[in-house]
Order: C-alpha cells, then structure tokens, then sequence
C-alpha cells in the first residue's frame, strides 16, 4: 500500500470539496436541520408533555402527512433525475413531446408513488400501532391533496434549477424540502417558533396543513380557514413552480443544453 497515492487521493477529493461551495455547506446544512428541527420539538415537549397524550396516534399521523409532501416532491424531482442519469433527456425532446406533458407525466407519476409508498406505510400503523390515519375522514383528502401539491410545487422548482444549471444542483432536492420541515410545524404548533419565524411559516401550505390537522385530531374541528389558506398559497407557488419550469426549459432548449443532456 502507498500512502503517497492515499494522500493524493485525499487531496483530490478536499480540492473537490474546496471548490464547489454546495459540498461544504451540504456538510454543516444537515447537521444544522437537525439540530433545529429536535430543538423546536424539544423545546415544545418540556411544557407540553401531556398534550400528545390526550390525542393518540398524533405524531404517527403527522409523520405520514409528512411523508405526503416528502414523497410528492421526489416524485417529481427524482423521476426527472433518472433520465438525466441515463442521458435520455435530449431523446425525449426530440420527439413531439412538449414540456407540459412531461410535467403531466411527472405529476401523474409522483401522485401514484406517493400514494404507494404512504399507503403502505398507514397500512403498517394500524397493524404495528393500531392507529388509522384514516380516522381523519373526509379532512385527510383535503389534507393529503393540499401537502401533494405542495410538493409538486417544490418538485418543479428543482426541476427548473437542474435544468439550468444541470445535476450540480441536485442536492437542493433533498435540502430545500427539508428546509421547510421545522417551519411547517409538523409535530408542534408553529406558536412555538420565534415571532419573526412564525411569520414566515405562515407564508408556507404545510403550516396551515399542519395546524388543522392537529385541530382535527385534538378538536374534532375541520378548518376552513386553515384550509382555504392552504389551497391559496398552492396555487401561486405551483404557478410559480410551472413558469420557473417552462423558462428554464426555454433557455436549456436555446442553448443547446438539452441535447447535452442527451449525450
């Protein structure tokens, strides 16, 4: 063994690291959302501690909500991803497909695997926990398609900054969904960030998916206004989500990067 060639390696892969500042601060970012994300939890416990107790299943619940948005949003982004990886992206283009219809396809596509992957995972709760999401009733619908466009919403947004600025990019699907977790109140109130926080979560579909959620679990009282809110704030960032998509698309076709992606 050389350790010459070791150190040499080593070397390569710091010199790497030094100059793509999306690899060091991926190296402190997810460390960061953990710590954060527990914090707030933690933080909401210590006065709080009977309060899951008087509602059963309710964390389980919202971790399968959770897993709406999560799994919404990789639908979309991770299946765009494979045709990238295999280069058949500049295949696609030139035949009649048009850019709409591949986010028909991705949307339809991410709607089947969300609704597989979370299924099964409710199916488990009963059998493991014996606790039914779909207690819920006819909220859960509202609840799961509000969280699923959400994260067809973020999906397109990463779609959109991958093909401008190709696979560099790819890690913002897995960072930017997990930026929005401890804002989205998922197993706290959103009463329990600091006020300037508290604005910003407003801002977010999640929150208010979140906040009813609980307030069907604990209440028994469907949100209208949670709720109206949520579908608000879904259509301008899926609107959002579809231009930034079609203008990237637009400028990869006029410089020629589709085809690139093809090779």
């Amino acid at each position: 063994m050389s350790l010459q060639r070791v150190f040499a390696l080593v070397m390569r892969y710091l010199y790497l690291m030094r100059s793509s500042w999306p690899r060091l601060i991926e190296l402190i970012y997810w460390p960061t959302m953990q710590m954060i994300l527990w914090g707030f939890i933690n933080q909401f416990f210590v006065g709080h501690s009977e309060w899951v107790a008087q509602a059963a299943g309710l964390l389980i619940g919202a971790v399968l909500l959770w897993d709406v948005l999560f799994r919404a949003q990789l639908g979309v982004s991770v299946v765009f991803f494979e045709e990238m990886y295999s280069r058949n992206l500049g295949h696609l283009f030139v035949s009649p497909l048009r850019p709409y219809e591949l986010v028909m396809a991705l949307l339809t596509v991410s709607f089947l695997r969300t609704s597989i992957g979370v299924g099964a995972a409710a199916g488990l709760a009963v059998v493991l926990y014996r606790y039914s999401i779909f207690d819920m009733g006819l909220p859960l619908v509202a609840f799961f398609a509000n969280l699923l466009v959400m994260g067809w919403a973020i999906g397109l947004m990463v779609v959109a900054l991958v093909l401008r600025y190709g696979l560099g990019a790819e890690s913002l699907a897995w960072a930017v969904i997990f930026a929005v977790a401890p804002l989205s109140g998922i197993y706290y109130p959103i009463s329990v960030l600091p006020d300037w926080l508290q604005k910003i979560a407003l801002l977010l579909p999640s929150s208010h998916v979140f906040e009813g959620m609980r307030a069907v679990v604990r209440e028994h009282v469907f949100s209208l206004d949670s709720f109206w809110m949520a579908v608000l704030l879904n259509l301008i960032y899926l609107l959002i989500g579809f231009a930034l998509y079609l203008f990237a698309f637009h400028v990869a076709r006029k410089r020629g990067l589709l085809l690139q992606m093809g090779e």
